[in-house]
C-alpha cells in the first residue's frame, strides 16, 4: 500500500504566499474566488505549491470569516476593517489554521506569517502580527501554548 506523499514544508510555504496574495485580492476586489482560483493555478510557480492546502486556505477562510475574525479581533487595538489588507489577509490565514490545521504545530503557524508580513507587509507590520497571534494561539491552542488560557477554541473542519 503506498500512502502519498507528504507535502514538503516549502510546498506549503509557497501554498501560503499564494494564498494569502489571492485572499488579498479577493478582499480587495471582491471577485470570485473561483476565478481568482484560476488566475493563481496558471501563475509559473504554482506547481511548486501545496495545491491542496491553497484550495483549502482559499475557499475555507471566506466561508467561515466571521469565526475566523472572531478568533483574532479581540487582540486587535482596531476594528478589522482598519487592519492594513495585507496584515489583515495574514492574521486570518494563519487564524484558520490555528482553528483548523491542529497538525501544525503553532509555531509554524505564527513564523509563517510573521515572514509573510515581512514580505509583503508594512515596516514593522511583523511585529504587530506576531503579537496579535501568539494572544491568539493562547486561546486556541492552549494545550500546546506555555502560557495557554485552557478550554478549547478550535472549529470544526
Amino acid at each position: 500500500m503506498n500512502q502519498p506523499a507528504k507535502p514538503q514544508a516549502a510546498q506549503r510555504t509557497r501554498a501560503r504566499r499564494l494564498a494569502m496574495q489571492a485572499l488579498y485580492q479577493w478582499d480587495m476586489s471582491d471577485n470570485n474566488l473561483s476565478d481568482i482560483e484560476a488566475q493563481f493555478v496558471e501563475e509559473e510557480g504554482f506547481e511548486k505549491a501545496d495545491a491542496d492546502y491553497f484550495n483549502e486556505l482559499l475557499h475555507r477562510i471566506p466561508a467561515k470569516l466571521d469565526e475566523v475574525e472572531a478568533a483574532f479581533a479581540p487582540y486587535l487595538d482596531r476594528p478589522v476593517k482598519e487592519i492594513d489588507p495585507v496584515e489583515r489577509a495574514v492574521l486570518r490565514m494563519a487564524s484558520y489554521e490555528l482553528m483548523t490545521r491542529i497538525d501544525v504545530p503553532y509555531k509554524v503557524i505564527i513564523n509563517e506569517a510573521v515572514n509573510l508580513t515581512k514580505k509583503f507587509g508594512a515596516e514593522q507590520a511583523h511585529k504587530y502580527v506576531n503579537g496579535v497571534l501568539d494572544q491568539t494561539a493562547r486561546k486556541l491552542r492552549a494545550v500546546e501554548h506555555p502560557q495557554g488560557e485552557g478550554g478549547s477554541g478550535l472549529l470544526k473542519k
